[in-house]
């Protein structure tokens, strides 16, 4: 059985591992090894309880295959950005042009550096190994972030985001990076990529404009990849729209991939998701279900089949095993539509 737990600090070897799998790009396991490491450790203090201020913390999950042990994949939410670290993004606005004399009237695009997400939580490092792929793992880690919010939505923001990867090659090389942002930065992407994973971005806001930046100004190649999504993001991208994020013209400032966002209590896991209390199966009706411990501290989840009732939901016995819940403990549906 695939199960998605909260990650601990022995996770280290594998999250290198899934680090380097996920290639040039992909910002937020960019990271150096110490680095990833803090991460984790970070990731189990939030996990136990232990992080009161929220924009400090982070959840760190681990795809596990709970026969073998072996990790699959990963992702994370960080339950307060923009907050003590900005959270920059790029914002196209509409201008309306327009001139009688000239009997002229035109719209034209620009982009403008912002921190509109202050203290939202956002979902992210989503990664799963190619050997995973196919099996719904993808799915499982997606979805089960939404069931650590709503075990705990006190540590979460009100808005849900997700900024996806935008288009950069195999070899690193971003079109819109090139003719945009790398100007102003007179850096490599890895190496802005970088800065801007391990530091507080200060150097964003020292270095980018504070002015708009006209799209039609811009190089076709530019232009064209503006909040398009990688091929390797487009089904993550599909199952964030399915749970209500929708894209509202942000973009990253390196890749220019799109940022998706949600009020969190309209993401459709949080709010489809109820708490009962957790039986042994019998011979009832059973339907494929998301079942959570529905606590943070040990966080795991699984997708199962369960017998669904009013207060209470029937678990397999794998499914109470890899949970390590006892019947008549709580734990968090969500039912399969």
């Amino acid at each position: 059985m695939l199960v998605v737990r909260a990650a601990r600090t022995a996770d280290h070897s594998a999250f290198l591992e899934l680090a380097a799998a996920a290639g040039p790009g992909f910002t937020s396991l960019s990271l150096s090894a110490d680095a990833l490491a803090e991460k984790l450790a970070v990731s189990e203090a939030a996990f136990r309880g232990e992080i009161v201020d929220r924009s400090d913390a982070s959840y760190q999950l681990m795809l596990e295959d709970d026969e073998s042990g072996q990790v699959l994949g990963t992702a994370a939410i960080k339950a307060g950005v923009g907050i003590k670290k900005p959270y920059f993004d790029f914002k196209i606005f509409t201008l309306a042009q327009s001139s009688r004399e000239a009997q002229r009237r035109f719209d034209m695009d620009a982009m403008l550096l912002v921190n509109d997400f202050a203290g939202a939580t956002e979902v992210g490092s989503l990664f799963v190994r190619d050997a995973a792929r196919g099996t719904g793992g993808g799915r499982l880690v997606a979805q089960t972030r939404y069931m650590v919010m709503a075990a705990d939505r006190s540590k979460f923001g009100d808005r849900a985001l997700a900024e996806l990867r935008g288009v950069v090659d195999e070899a690193g090389h971003s079109p819109f990076f090139e003719h945009v942002t790398r100007p102003f930065f007179r850096m490599t992407f890895d190496e802005a990529d970088r800065l801007s994973a391990a530091t507080d971005n200060q150097f964003i806001l020292d270095l980018m404009p504070n002015h708009p930046i006209y799209v039609d100004l811009l190089p076709k190649e530019a232009r064209e990849v503006i909040g398009l999504t990688h091929p390797h993001g487009v089904n993550a991208r599909r199952l964030l729209e399915w749970e209500g994020f929708t894209y509202d013209r942000y973009v990253d400032i390196f890749d220019a991939g799109p940022l998706v966002s949600c009020p969190m209590d309209s993401v459709r896991t949080v709010r489809d998701s109820r708490r009962v209390t957790a039986k042994a199966a019998g011979g009832g009706e059973r339907v494929q279900a998301l079942v959570s411990n529905d606590r943070l501290a040990d966080f795991r989840c699984v997708f199962t089949e369960i017998e669904a009732g009013e207060d209470a939901a029937g678990l397999p016995d794998a499914a109470l095993k890899a949970l390590d819940i006892t019947t008549g403990e709580a734990v968090r549906i969500w039912v399969r539509q």
